[in-house]
């Protein structure tokens, strides 16, 4: 289950990064710094992912209910998710499109109807 729950919070962070076309020199080593402390990847795998992440088709809301189903009532490591989400989005320029998208996740993690 851990290697599912990582390779949907790399497909999350990916998604992001990848929805607005941000800056690789700029969120790639946050990518990686961040799925490194949460799940030990080295900088190779953690590459890995986010090449696989910009280059495959995500369907969002099937990894956020992978993320949703590993955490349950762990709210903590929710929050924790958002809060690498609001990491990614601030590390470029900011559109609405990021506010929606941001929006949309925590909803989709916290079950609130939008």
């Amino acid at each position: 289950m851990q290697t599912k729950i990582k390779q949907s919070v790399a497909a999350l962070l990916a998604y992001v990064i990848k929805k607005e076309h941000r800056d690789l020199t700029k969120e790639a080593p946050l990518y990686c710094k961040m799925l490194g402390s949460d799940f030990e990847c080295s900088h190779e795998e953690a590459m890995d992912l986010l090449q696989n992440g910009l280059d495959e088709e995500c369907n969002i809301d099937e990894h956020l209910d992978i993320i949703n189903e590993a955490c349950k009532q762990d709210m903590l490591s929710k929050m924790h998710i958002l809060e690498q989400i609001n990491h990614l989005i601030y590390a470029d320029e900011i559109s609405e499109n990021d506010y929606k998208e941001f929006e949309y996740i925590k909803n989709r993690l916290f079950e609130c109807k939008i």
